[in-house]
């Protein structure tokens, strides 16, 4: 029946959409990690990677000043206290055993300061940076 495979791919097709509202947060998502790295460049970081992917999680940024490095989470929320309480134990996990990967990868960066911050985003505020946010005995 070629009707019938037609109806197939269309079904394929139309199961790889992304849904709206998950395009919506990936969008908010990108926009909140690009004010976040603009306020990291302000306080004089550079930026070595953003949305650094690997097996156990991603890092949303890795940056730089002198001999400190910082892996930041990025939380974005309709307000800065929805961010602020957004982060879990989980995440923070997920965040230490990349930034694990990322230490493996780049020796080097073993002897720098390591710190964990995130940074809040909210609508109509500057991002909030927390330096030092969690500890995880790097």
């Amino acid at each position: 029946m070629p009707g019938r495979k037609q109806d197939c791919d269309l079904d394929e097709q139309s199961a790889r959409q992304p849904q709206p509202e998950r395009v919506a947060a990936f969008r908010v998502g990108l926009s909140a990690e690009s004010r976040a790295a603009l306020m990291l460049l302000a306080k004089g970081f550079r930026i070595a990677a953003r949305r650094w992917k690997t097996p156990f999680g991603e890092i949303d940024i890795v940056a730089r000043r002198g001999r400190v490095l910082i892996f930041v989470e990025v939380k974005a929320r309709a307000n800065i206290d929805g961010a602020a309480f957004s982060l879990t134990e989980r995440q923070k996990h997920r965040i230490v055993a990349a930034a694990h990967a990322w230490l493996a990868r780049h020796p080097n960066d073993g002897a720098c300061d390591i710190r964990f911050d995130v940074m809040l985003v909210a609508p109509r505020h500057l991002p909030r940076h927390i330096p030092a946010a969690f500890d995880a005995g790097i």
